[in-house]
Protein backbone atom coordinates (compact mmCIF):
# COMPACT_ATOMS: atom_id res chain seq x y z
CA UNK A 1 0.00 0.00 0.00
CA UNK A 2 1.29 3.45 -0.96
CA UNK A 3 0.86 5.03 2.47
CA UNK A 4 4.01 6.15 4.18
CA UNK A 5 4.57 4.34 7.46
CA UNK A 6 4.63 6.65 10.44
CA UNK A 7 3.85 6.86 14.12
CA UNK A 8 0.11 7.32 14.55
CA UNK A 9 -1.14 9.98 16.94
CA UNK A 10 -3.95 8.61 19.18
CA UNK A 11 -5.43 12.10 19.35
CA UNK A 12 -6.30 11.98 15.65
CA UNK A 13 -8.76 9.07 15.86
CA UNK A 14 -11.89 11.26 16.29
CA UNK A 15 -12.97 9.07 19.19
CA UNK A 16 -13.72 6.03 17.01
CA UNK A 17 -10.73 4.00 18.13
CA UNK A 18 -9.42 1.31 15.79
CA UNK A 19 -12.81 -0.05 14.71
CA UNK A 20 -12.66 -0.70 10.97
CA UNK A 21 -15.24 0.93 8.70
CA UNK A 22 -17.39 -1.52 6.73
CA UNK A 23 -19.95 -1.18 3.92
CA UNK A 24 -18.67 2.28 3.00
CA UNK A 25 -20.08 3.86 6.15
CA UNK A 26 -19.00 7.40 7.00
CA UNK A 27 -17.50 8.29 10.34
CA UNK A 28 -18.92 11.81 10.05
CA UNK A 29 -22.01 12.43 7.93
CA UNK A 30 -22.11 15.19 5.33
CA UNK A 31 -24.35 17.31 7.57
CA UNK A 32 -21.75 17.11 10.36
CA UNK A 33 -23.54 14.61 12.59
CA UNK A 34 -21.62 11.62 13.95
CA UNK A 35 -22.53 8.34 12.27
CA UNK A 36 -23.03 6.34 15.47
CA UNK A 37 -26.32 4.70 16.42
CA UNK A 38 -27.01 4.99 20.15
CA UNK A 39 -29.08 2.52 22.12
CA UNK A 40 -30.15 2.44 25.75
CA UNK A 41 -31.17 6.12 25.99
CA UNK A 42 -34.43 6.49 27.87
CA UNK A 43 -37.30 8.16 26.04
CA UNK A 44 -38.08 10.10 29.22
CA UNK A 45 -34.62 11.67 29.37
CA UNK A 46 -35.77 15.31 29.25
CA UNK A 47 -32.33 16.77 28.53
CA UNK A 48 -31.91 14.44 25.55
CA UNK A 49 -35.41 15.25 24.27
CA UNK A 50 -34.67 18.97 24.50
CA UNK A 51 -31.47 18.50 22.50
CA UNK A 52 -33.40 16.52 19.87
CA UNK A 53 -36.07 19.21 19.53
CA UNK A 54 -33.46 21.96 19.28
CA UNK A 55 -31.32 20.23 16.64
CA UNK A 56 -33.89 18.44 14.43
CA UNK A 57 -34.72 19.84 11.01
CA UNK A 58 -37.29 22.62 10.66
CA UNK A 59 -39.68 20.43 8.70
CA UNK A 60 -39.75 17.74 11.39
CA UNK A 61 -40.02 20.37 14.11
CA UNK A 62 -43.11 22.05 12.63
CA UNK A 63 -44.65 18.68 11.82
CA UNK A 64 -44.18 17.61 15.44
CA UNK A 65 -45.70 20.87 16.76
CA UNK A 66 -48.71 20.52 14.44
CA UNK A 67 -49.18 16.85 15.31
CA UNK A 68 -49.03 17.61 19.05
CA UNK A 69 -51.53 20.45 18.66
CA UNK A 70 -54.01 18.31 16.71
CA UNK A 71 -53.59 15.32 19.04
CA UNK A 72 -54.23 17.43 22.16
CA UNK A 73 -57.39 18.93 20.67
CA UNK A 74 -58.66 15.55 19.51
CA UNK A 75 -58.15 14.04 22.99
CA UNK A 76 -59.94 16.89 24.76
CA UNK A 77 -62.72 16.86 22.15
CA UNK A 78 -63.31 13.17 22.80
CA UNK A 79 -63.46 13.87 26.54
CA UNK A 80 -66.09 16.60 26.01
CA UNK A 81 -68.13 14.32 23.75
CA UNK A 82 -67.96 11.52 26.32
CA UNK A 83 -69.53 13.80 28.94
CA UNK A 84 -72.77 13.86 26.95
CA UNK A 85 -74.73 16.37 24.87
CA UNK A 86 -75.27 18.70 27.82
CA UNK A 87 -71.56 19.20 28.60
CA UNK A 88 -71.18 21.98 26.02
CA UNK A 89 -73.86 24.57 25.42
CA UNK A 90 -74.32 27.32 22.86
CA UNK A 91 -74.91 25.52 19.57
CA UNK A 92 -78.43 24.12 19.55
CA UNK A 93 -78.39 23.16 15.87
CA UNK A 94 -75.36 20.88 16.18
CA UNK A 95 -74.61 19.81 19.75
CA UNK A 96 -78.14 18.85 20.63
CA UNK A 97 -79.17 17.30 17.32
CA UNK A 98 -77.76 13.91 18.29
CA UNK A 99 -75.26 13.74 15.43
CA UNK A 100 -71.96 12.49 16.89
CA UNK A 101 -69.96 14.06 14.04
CA UNK A 102 -71.38 17.52 14.65
CA UNK A 103 -70.89 17.14 18.39
CA UNK A 104 -67.26 16.12 17.89
CA UNK A 105 -66.46 18.98 15.51
CA UNK A 106 -67.98 21.57 17.83
CA UNK A 107 -66.09 20.01 20.74
CA UNK A 108 -62.87 20.05 18.71
CA UNK A 109 -63.10 23.75 17.83
CA UNK A 110 -64.17 24.60 21.38
CA UNK A 111 -61.04 22.77 22.53
CA UNK A 112 -58.90 24.76 20.08
CA UNK A 113 -60.32 28.00 21.47
CA UNK A 114 -59.84 26.88 25.07
CA UNK A 115 -56.30 25.55 24.74
CA UNK A 116 -55.19 28.82 23.16
CA UNK A 117 -57.25 30.84 25.73
CA UNK A 118 -59.01 32.65 22.88
CA UNK A 119 -62.50 31.84 24.16
CA UNK A 120 -64.94 33.28 21.60
CA UNK A 121 -67.82 32.40 23.92
CA UNK A 122 -70.15 30.93 21.28
CA UNK A 123 -69.84 27.52 22.91
CA UNK A 124 -69.22 27.22 26.65
CA UNK A 125 -68.88 24.39 29.18
CA UNK A 126 -71.82 23.52 31.35
CA UNK A 127 -71.61 21.60 34.58
CA UNK A 128 -68.81 20.81 37.02
CA UNK A 129 -67.20 18.07 34.92
CA UNK A 130 -67.02 20.10 31.69
CA UNK A 131 -65.77 23.23 33.49
CA UNK A 132 -63.09 21.22 35.26
CA UNK A 133 -61.86 19.74 31.97
CA UNK A 134 -61.90 23.21 30.35
CA UNK A 135 -59.87 24.67 33.23
CA UNK A 136 -57.37 21.83 32.98
CA UNK A 137 -57.11 22.30 29.21
CA UNK A 138 -56.47 26.04 29.48
CA UNK A 139 -53.66 25.40 31.96
CA UNK A 140 -52.23 22.72 29.65
CA UNK A 141 -52.38 25.19 26.75
CA UNK A 142 -50.50 27.87 28.66
CA UNK A 143 -47.72 25.44 29.57
CA UNK A 144 -47.55 23.88 26.10
CA UNK A 145 -47.37 27.20 24.26
CA UNK A 146 -44.74 28.47 26.70
CA UNK A 147 -42.70 25.33 25.98
CA UNK A 148 -43.14 25.67 22.21
CA UNK A 149 -42.15 29.35 22.37
CA UNK A 150 -39.03 28.48 24.35
CA UNK A 151 -38.06 25.80 21.83
CA UNK A 152 -38.63 28.20 18.94
CA UNK A 153 -36.48 30.86 20.58
CA UNK A 154 -33.80 28.29 21.37
CA UNK A 155 -33.67 27.17 17.74
CA UNK A 156 -33.30 30.74 16.47
CA UNK A 157 -30.82 31.88 19.11
CA UNK A 158 -28.57 28.80 19.08
CA UNK A 159 -25.18 29.81 17.62
CA UNK A 160 -24.25 27.60 14.69
CA UNK A 161 -22.18 27.78 11.53
CA UNK A 162 -23.89 27.49 8.16
CA UNK A 163 -21.02 26.44 5.93
CA UNK A 164 -21.43 25.26 2.36
CA UNK A 165 -18.79 22.77 1.26
CA UNK A 166 -18.04 21.73 -2.28
CA UNK A 167 -19.66 18.46 -3.18
CA UNK A 168 -16.39 16.92 -4.38
CA UNK A 169 -12.82 16.58 -3.23
CA UNK A 170 -10.46 17.33 -6.09
CA UNK A 171 -7.00 16.00 -6.85
CA UNK A 172 -5.84 19.05 -8.77
CA UNK A 173 -2.63 20.63 -10.05
CA UNK A 174 -0.96 22.58 -7.27
CA UNK A 175 2.22 24.58 -7.81
CA UNK A 176 4.71 22.15 -9.36
CA UNK A 177 2.83 19.03 -8.28
CA UNK A 178 -0.64 18.04 -7.13
CA UNK A 179 -2.83 18.67 -4.14
CA UNK A 180 -6.04 17.38 -2.60
CA UNK A 181 -8.46 20.28 -2.17
CA UNK A 182 -12.03 21.27 -1.42
CA UNK A 183 -13.80 24.61 -1.20
CA UNK A 184 -16.12 26.19 1.35
CA UNK A 185 -17.96 29.43 1.99
CA UNK A 186 -20.23 31.03 4.59
CA UNK A 187 -23.95 30.75 3.75
CA UNK A 188 -24.93 33.54 6.15
CA UNK A 189 -24.43 37.30 6.14
CA UNK A 190 -22.63 37.23 9.48
CA UNK A 191 -18.85 37.51 9.79
CA UNK A 192 -16.72 34.51 10.74
CA UNK A 193 -13.26 35.32 12.04
CA UNK A 194 -10.24 33.32 13.20
CA UNK A 195 -11.16 30.16 11.29
CA UNK A 196 -9.16 27.01 12.05
CA UNK A 197 -9.27 23.96 9.80
CA UNK A 198 -8.27 20.35 10.45
CA UNK A 199 -8.43 17.52 7.91
CA UNK A 200 -8.04 13.95 9.14
CA UNK A 201 -7.53 11.12 6.67
CA UNK A 202 -8.63 7.64 7.76
CA UNK A 203 -8.39 4.25 6.13
CA UNK A 204 -8.54 0.55 6.92
CA UNK A 205 -5.20 -1.20 7.35
CA UNK A 206 -4.69 -4.95 7.56
CA UNK A 207 -2.77 -5.76 10.76
CA UNK A 208 -2.07 -9.47 11.21
CA UNK A 209 -5.16 -10.38 9.23
CA UNK A 210 -7.44 -8.00 11.14
CA UNK A 211 -8.72 -4.69 9.68
CA UNK A 212 -7.73 -1.73 11.83
CA UNK A 213 -8.78 1.89 11.28
CA UNK A 214 -5.92 4.36 11.03
CA UNK A 215 -6.15 8.14 11.31
CA UNK A 216 -3.67 10.71 9.98
CA UNK A 217 -3.90 14.47 10.47
CA UNK A 218 -2.96 15.98 7.12
CA UNK A 219 -0.75 19.04 6.80
CA UNK A 220 -2.50 21.89 5.01
CA UNK A 221 -1.23 24.73 2.89
CA UNK A 222 -3.09 27.04 5.24
CA UNK A 223 -4.74 25.99 8.51
CA UNK A 224 -6.03 29.40 9.58
CA UNK A 225 -7.91 32.26 7.96
CA UNK A 226 -8.44 35.56 9.71
CA UNK A 227 -11.78 36.45 8.05
CA UNK A 228 -13.91 34.34 5.71
CA UNK A 229 -14.92 36.98 3.17
CA UNK A 230 -15.25 34.97 -0.04
CA UNK A 231 -14.55 31.27 -0.41
CA UNK A 232 -11.69 29.26 1.05
CA UNK A 233 -9.98 26.52 -0.93
CA UNK A 234 -8.38 24.15 1.57
CA UNK A 235 -5.35 22.35 0.10
CA UNK A 236 -3.28 19.39 1.26
CA UNK A 237 -0.14 19.40 -0.93
CA UNK A 238 0.80 15.97 -2.24
CA UNK A 239 4.51 16.63 -1.80
CA UNK A 240 7.29 14.47 -0.36
CA UNK A 241 6.01 15.13 3.18
CA UNK A 242 2.51 13.84 2.45
CA UNK A 243 1.81 10.30 3.76
CA UNK A 244 -0.65 9.70 0.90
CA UNK A 245 1.38 11.20 -1.94
CA UNK A 246 1.49 8.03 -4.05
CA UNK A 247 -1.91 6.60 -3.10
CA UNK A 248 -4.08 5.76 -6.12
CA UNK A 249 -7.85 5.88 -6.59
CA UNK A 250 -7.99 2.07 -6.42
CA UNK A 251 -6.16 2.07 -3.08
CA UNK A 252 -8.49 4.76 -1.77
CA UNK A 253 -11.46 2.55 -2.59
CA UNK A 254 -9.96 -0.71 -1.29
CA UNK A 255 -9.12 0.85 2.09
CA UNK A 256 -12.43 2.73 2.50
CA UNK A 257 -10.61 6.06 2.64
CA UNK A 258 -12.42 9.00 4.26
CA UNK A 259 -11.48 12.63 4.83
CA UNK A 260 -13.01 14.17 7.99
CA UNK A 261 -13.30 17.97 7.85
CA UNK A 262 -13.33 19.86 11.17
CA UNK A 263 -13.80 23.63 11.17
CA UNK A 264 -13.79 25.98 14.16
CA UNK A 265 -14.54 29.70 13.89
CA UNK A 266 -15.61 32.70 15.96
CA UNK A 267 -19.03 34.13 15.13
CA UNK A 268 -18.81 37.91 15.39
CA UNK A 269 -22.61 38.25 15.66
CA UNK A 270 -23.10 36.01 18.70
CA UNK A 271 -19.54 36.49 20.06
CA UNK A 272 -19.23 32.72 20.42
CA UNK A 273 -17.17 29.93 18.91
CA UNK A 274 -19.02 27.80 16.36
CA UNK A 275 -18.11 24.50 14.74
CA UNK A 276 -18.82 22.83 11.42
CA UNK A 277 -18.09 19.29 10.26
CA UNK A 278 -18.44 17.24 7.13
CA UNK A 279 -16.64 14.41 5.36
CA UNK A 280 -15.62 13.18 1.92
CA UNK A 281 -15.36 9.55 0.87
CA UNK A 282 -13.18 8.01 -1.81
CA UNK A 283 -16.09 7.95 -4.29
CA UNK A 284 -16.52 11.73 -3.94
CA UNK A 285 -13.01 12.44 -5.19
CA UNK A 286 -12.41 13.77 -8.71
CA UNK A 287 -8.93 13.10 -10.05
CA UNK A 288 -7.41 15.56 -12.50
CA UNK A 289 -9.72 18.55 -12.05
CA UNK A 290 -9.62 22.11 -10.75
CA UNK A 291 -12.21 24.50 -9.34
CA UNK A 292 -13.70 27.23 -11.51
CA UNK A 293 -13.85 30.78 -10.10
CA UNK A 294 -16.91 31.26 -7.91
CA UNK A 295 -16.89 35.06 -7.90
CA UNK A 296 -17.04 37.89 -10.40
CA UNK A 297 -17.39 41.68 -10.37
CA UNK A 298 -20.45 43.79 -11.03
CA UNK A 299 -20.56 46.95 -13.13
CA UNK A 300 -19.37 49.00 -10.16
CA UNK A 301 -16.34 46.77 -9.65
CA UNK A 302 -17.71 45.18 -6.49
CA UNK A 303 -16.89 41.49 -5.92
CA UNK A 304 -19.91 39.20 -6.29
CA UNK A 305 -19.67 35.69 -4.81
CA UNK A 306 -21.97 33.10 -6.41
CA UNK A 307 -22.68 30.43 -3.80
CA UNK A 308 -24.13 28.11 -6.43
CA UNK A 309 -20.69 27.85 -8.08
CA UNK A 310 -18.80 26.55 -5.03
CA UNK A 311 -18.69 23.04 -6.48
CA UNK A 312 -18.08 24.02 -10.11
CA UNK A 313 -14.94 22.39 -11.50
CA UNK A 314 -13.41 21.42 -14.81
CA UNK A 315 -11.21 18.54 -15.86
CA UNK A 316 -7.60 19.30 -16.71
CA UNK A 317 -5.16 17.46 -18.93
CA UNK A 318 -2.24 15.75 -17.14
Amino acid sequence: MAIRKQNFNPEDDLGFGTQAVTKSQRLINQDGSINVKRKGISFFNTSNNYHTLITMGWGKFWLLILAGYLLANIIFALVYVSLGPGALDGSVETINDGCIYHRFMDAFFFSAQTISTVGYGHIFPKGMAANTIAALESMTGLLAFALATGLLYGRFSRPSAKIKYSGHLLVAPYRDGKGIMFRLTNMRRNTLIDLQMEVIFSYNEDVKGKPVRRFISLELERKRVSILTLSWTVVHPLNDDSPIKDMTAEEMESTGATFAILLKAFDDTFSQTVHSRTSYMYNEMVWGAKFKPAFDRDEDGRIVLNLDKIDDYELVTP
